[in-house]
């Protein structure tokens, strides 16, 4: 089923795709067919696939012919080809004779087809270059359908947006591993992009599994990435295997003084069969609790430190679990590194909180818990100096957000809690792209995991306007992001995408707030 946008994102280019749907039907003075309705799938098109990203529904009363059926891709990214099929039953395609332009950005219909009485559907499909743009974007319009002898345009142009090229950074057996999950990304000092990710070897299962940490590295703003390498890996440890010493969750922190770069990390020792969330236990040692692990690279993420254990002492004896919250961890103005951290109590209650280093990473303390019944948090700093931490709140609905101003001994609440920024139980991801900008992406949605959705705040996370927002990908998928400002211009996300497992665009600042 086509997950069905909730809300519309509002920025110019939309606008565009009307002001195209208008002077399309208006030149040609065509009606618009109340049986044809155009159906966007709104997903990041990747690069070197091709991918279905609309459908023309067909409601008809008798069999009826096409005889003539135009799909206008615009301006924008080198499309190498368009196709279109019939879907018949159980979903099965049949192609339909058609021609594609490249110079024009047309495809136009070769040969009359005939639709029996009914419900019936056309598959519209692009065919991307490996190397498409990942700043360009391409529009989808129907100038001209002729059914029965009558020319006219389906209904629902109105409402389409643009499409963006996506890079599949990971996915589904790349270099024989099953699934990679749990994103986070990083610009080093020198301006090298930094993917992080679990590396699921067997299954997509969380911890305990054969889980190691894997690093995808761009020196040119994503255009090009690296071959992974693996970061963290406790291999065999304490007399058990590597399916019993899995370390997974990964945050990546750029201390921005110093330029190192730093990884933490969960570590699950022994208590196969069992997620990790529900096994671990109270105590310190990794035979009885998670583990707080620690890697760093001094050479821009080209090579990485062996995992140093720095669970203690900030854990608590009577915790069950206490590791760090996926994604990514901050430099504040003043030298601290900061990470989102979580863990749960000797009431198996789970808490949000932070950890942070004053010393460049050499030691790390740990705040107090901000609110009961969060996990996964992302932290930034406010224009005046405090610390905000943006919670995945088991409650549902929406995040929770709270305020520190003596790095997490006492919490206050912040007026966006609980309020501004919906959300189906997810991981989400908060940076600050500049002075006057926050930035935020998450499932927006109550109902499931779609609808990736990047937001901008002006008001240091008070208000998430509508009108600079930018849907990413409407479909369904595991749903966790994590963002990073590549440069004054441009942002780029990495995230469980409907379409891959770890899915990177670039969207330009110019774009969230083109509507402003």
């Amino acid at each position: 089923m086509i997950a069905k946008k909730k809300y519309k994102p509002f920025f110019i280019l939309a606008f565009v795709a009307l002001s195209i749907f208008i002077s399309c039907s208006e030149k040609q003075n065509l009606k618009i067919a109340e049986n044809i309705v155009f159906e966007q799938v709104y997903i990041p098109v990747i690069q070197g696939e091709t991918s279905t990203i609309a459908y023309l529904n067909f409601n008809l009363e008798r069999d009826e012919s096409i005889s003539q059926l135009e799909v206008d891709l615009g301006a924008g990214t080198i499309i190498e080809n368009v196709s279109i099929s019939l879907v018949g039953e159980e979903g099965r395609e049949e192609m339909i004779s058609g021609e594609y332009d490249s110079n024009t950005h047309f495809w136009r219909l070769k040969e009359e087809i005939t639709l029996e009485k009914g419900d019936r559907q056309l598959a519209i499909k692009v065919s991307l270059p490996e190397d498409a743009d990942l700043k360009s974007k391409f529009s989808l319009n129907i100038p001209l359908i002729e059914l029965g002898g009558e020319q006219s345009i389906p209904n629902g142009l109105e409402d389409t947006i643009f499409y963006r090229p996506g890079t599949a950074l990971r996915t589904a057996n790349d270099d024989g591993v099953a699934a990679f999950r749990i994103p986070g990304l990083a610009t080093s000092k020198s301006g090298t992009l930094l993917a992080v990710y679990d590396v699921r070897h067997e299954d997509s299962s969380d911890l305990q599994g054969d889980i190691d940490v894997g690093l995808s590295r761009s020196e040119d703003g994503g255009k090009t990435w690296e071959p992974m390498q693996i970061i963290m890996d406790m291999e065999e440890w304490g007399g058990l295997p590597e399916n019993q010493n899995g370390i997974g969750d990964p945050a990546i922190l750029v201390d921005n003084e110093t330029g190192d770069i730093y990884v933490v990390a969960l570590w699950i020792h022994g208590k196969p069969g069992t997620a990790a969330w529900r096994s671990s236990e109270p105590g310190l040692s990794p035979q009885n609790t998670g583990q707080l692990m620690l890697v760093k690279s001094a050479d821009d993420g080209k090579t990485w430190s062996s995992p140093k254990n720095i669970t203690q002492p900030m854990k608590e004896a009577s915790w069950q679990l206490f590791f760090n919250g996926p994604g990514k961890g901050i430099s504040m103005r003043n030298g601290t590194l900061v990470f989102a951290a979580q863990y749960k109590d000797r009431d198996q209650i789970p808490h949000s909180t932070i950890i942070y280093s004053e010393d460049h990473g050499d030691t790390w303390l740990v705040g107090s818990g901000a609110r009961p019944k969060t996990t996964e948090a992302q932290v930034v700093e406010l224009v005046d100096g405090r610390l905000m931490l943006n919670m995945r709140d088991d409650r549902g609905g929406s995040r929770a957000v709270y305020t520190t101003e003596d790095m997490g001994e006492s919490w206050q609440e912040h007026p966006s809690n609980r309020s501004a920024l919906i959300e189906p139980i997810c991981m989400g991801s908060l940076i600050r792209f500049d002075k006057d900008r926050l930035l935020f992406s998450n499932p927006a949605s109550t109902e499931g995991r779609f609808n990736i959705t990047i937001k901008a705040s002006n008001d240091d996370g008070l208000t998430w306007p509508e009108n600079q927002q930018i849907l990413l990908d409407g479909k369904k998928g595991w749903g966790y992001s994590c963002m990073t400002k590549i440069n004054e211009e441009d942002i780029g996300i990495l995230y469980e995408s409907s379409q891959a497992h770890m899915t990177f665009q670039i969207v330009s600042i110019a774009e969230l707030y083109a509507n402003k």
